[in-house]
């Protein structure tokens, strides 16, 4: 399984966790990565999710967002491909631009599964005619625990 978590999962387990869902889906993230370990699991990163994790202002914040970064063990570069698929998606899929930075690189690095706790871009991406699957990390640790059984 090839994943790709946008940057709002890496944020999720240092987000304010007094709500259950941010809680949760911060654990659902946790997992994820710590499944990819063990399980064959590529955690597929790119050069657009560096650059947006770069931007987080809070330092303590983006050190503890590259620790779980570094659980990707493939990156998709930036190129002319990724920026003409994410055009597309803006116009065809109202996709917000780092959205559609995320997804055409997600694309790009053939991901099976595009991971978001967003759940506007998720709605919006049933809409799209999309090379993968994009989920919210609860609802896929949910299907392959009930898959693995464990």
């Amino acid at each position: 399984m090839r994943i790709y978590l946008d940057c709002c999962c890496y944020n999720r387990p240092f987000d304010d966790s007094s709500q259950i869902r941010i809680h949760d889906e911060g654990e659902a993230v946790l997992s994820i990565l710590r499944r990819s370990q063990t399980d064959g699991t590529i955690i597929i990163g790119s050069q657009v999710l560096r650059t947006e994790i770069d931007r987080i202002r809070d330092e303590g914040k983006k050190f503890n967002v590259l620790s779980l970064y570094r659980a990707i063990r493939e990156s998709v570069e930036f190129q002319p491909s990724i920026k003409e698929r994410a055009r597309f998606l803006q116009n065809v899929g109202k996709l917000h631009t780092m959205d559609s930075y995320h997804i055409a690189s997600a694309e790009e690095a053939h991901a099976d599964i595009f991971l978001s706790t967003d759940d506007k871009l998720i709605r919006a991406c049933r809409k799209l005619d999309l090379a993968l699957r994009v989920m919210n990390p609860i609802s896929y640790l949910a299907e392959v625990i009930e898959n693995d059984g464990c």
